[in-house]
């Protein structure tokens, strides 16, 4: 806000009559002028009107800052229009609504710490430095950093520990901490014993700290409103946290002296989510660990996007009930794809496979356009696999086969349709177990198929070489070849 305030206020000030001090002269065009000369700087990569950086350097207008200058402005202008702060000064109501909309407000999220990264802020000699240089009160800042490391929490909940917040629950350690991000509150979380070790000395450094400052330990009430990481300024209490501004302070210091690039703590974060996945955790485990509402939130910080989740979906195979192990994960890969494994994939499942009714078809000849020697009897087939993209049809599919035994006029024909069904059955229940634990189930499970032949007329309709999405996905976005042809008779391929 006070950036979009320097801005505005100072283009008015160099172009506007009376220096635009007085609101009565300011005209719509004013306006256009103003919203003109922060495209043209953010166009050529000029300097700001008024904003500086860090140490006084010039800021350059960027589609971020250019963004963000408008989004304020506008909601400035807005408010004044609102409260009636406008007519009082006589501020035109067309030089207001001539403020555009920002636009799509770019956010990026911040990368992992790449490997030597990780090393150097985790190196006992550099974790001593931070310490010794920029914490000689010993206020909390190494022991903030390593909890932030080990658990992934976000800085203000470590920083907002209380001092209560370890316990042991079956001989585990446990951290109880707030989430006051997605409002989640008291939400315990186990964590290696060295830091357990690590907070409990301390809570021991806090305590010795109040009763230093007021000559006796503190009652059973006021321990219970103690932090864990107390600040020194008007504190006597203890109620005071430290502040995120102090240590971030300290923590840029520390970078800017290893001389390892520009670097935020909350990227610890970042590093422990893809550390987690790479181990082999689904999405649903990262969300849990690290607090978010939803998968949505988790793919932010493991770099996902949701094509991929739907690729996945569609590479999640298990055996068919014809097989002789029905409901067997058969594919490989736990983890999720990068957008050159998903193009890669996609190829090879139009090579491996064609649909069919409630999965694929991996016959080779069939794939390759001839015809079925079974006469299409599917699920008795050890060439059929069942997809993700298949789970609600064929949960269907079983709801319909138990309806039909229970209303069954006898107990033999009754037992005859379970045994009938149940190799199907124990593919369903595989299926299941393999999306839950990729943490898929419910995306498969919000896949609204009223017949899989609707979902493949969309999706298998499009078809083209194979070659040419190579070719394709080699390029840059947005510059794929007009030459790409439509063929019945082509390899099929999802684009």
């Amino acid at each position: 806000m006070r950036r979009a305030g320097l801005e505005l206020s100072t283009f008015l000030e160099l172009h506007a009559p009376a220096r635009g001090h007085n609101p009565r002269s300011l005209t719509a065009e004013h306006m256009h002028q103003f919203v003109a000369d922060q495209r043209q700087r953010e166009r050529d990569g000029l300097v700001s009107l008024a904003a500086r950086g860090v140490h006084g350097k010039p800021s350059i207008v960027t589609a971020n800052t250019r963004q963000r200058v408008f989004h304020r402005t506008r909601r400035l202008l807005r408010g004044a229009l609102e409260s009636g702060e406008a007519e009082r000064l006589g501020l035109d109501r067309a030089f207001i609504a001539a403020m555009p909309a920002p636009g799509r407000m770019i956010s990026r999220a911040r990368p992992p710490f790449a490997d030597e990264v990780a090393r150097a802020l985790a190196e006992e000699s550099n974790l001593g430095r931070l310490a010794e240089t920029y914490d000689p009160c010993d206020r909390g800042l190494r022991d903030a950093w390593e909890t932030i490391i080990v658990t992934g929490r976000r800085c203000g909940e470590v920083l907002k520990l209380r001092l209560d917040c370890l316990g042991r629950y079956g001989g585990l350690p446990m951290l109880w901490h707030d989430q006051t991000k997605v409002g989640n509150y008291d939400q315990a979380l186990r964590i290696p014993e060295r830091v357990h070790q690590l907070l409990q000395d301390r809570q021991r450094k806090t305590l010795a700290l109040f009763e230093t400052r007021n000559n006796r330990p503190p009652t059973a009430e006021e321990r219970a409103q103690m932090v864990l990481f107390p600040t020194n300024q008007r504190n006597r209490n203890g109620r005071t946290p430290l502040s995120y501004k102090w240590f971030h302070k300290g923590f840029k210091l520390w970078i800017d002296e290893l001389e390892i690039g520009r670097w935020v703590p909350h990227q610890a974060r970042h590093s422990l989510a893809t550390s987690l996945l790479r181990a082999g955790a689904s999405l649903t485990h990262v969300r849990r660990y690290l607090g978010h509402v939803s998968e949505r939130m988790a793919e932010h910080y493991v770099h996902l996007t949701q094509s991929d989740l739907d690729t996945v979906l569609q590479h999640v195979w298990v055996a068919g009930p014809g097989t002789t192990s029905p409901g067997e994960l058969l594919t490989e890969s736990s983890t999720p794809l990068t957008r050159e494994q998903a193009q890669s994939l996609a190829i090879d499942l139009s090579r491996r496979s064609t649909p069919a009714e409630g999965g694929f078809c991996t016959f080779q000849p069939v794939v390759d356009g001839g015809a079925c020697p079974w006469n299409l009897d599917c699920h008795n087939c050890d060439k059929f696999v069942l997809s993700g993209a298949d789970l609600l049809y064929l949960r269907r599919k079983r709801e319909q086969w138990r309806l039909l035994a229970e209303g069954a006029p006898d107990d033999a024909t009754a037992d005859y349709l379970h045994r009938y069904f149940e190799p199907t059955a124990r593919a369903i229940d595989g299926l299941e177990k393999a999306l839950a634990g990729l943490g898929l189930l419910d995306d498969a499970l919000a896949l609204d198929l009223r017949k899989p032949q609707d979902y493949f007329h969309r999706v298998w309709s499009t078809a083209f070489r194979a070659a040419d999405l190579a070719d394709a996905g080699a390029r840059d976005e947005g510059e794929y070849s007009d030459t790409c042809t439509t063929d019945d008779d082509s390899e099929r391929a999802i684009a």
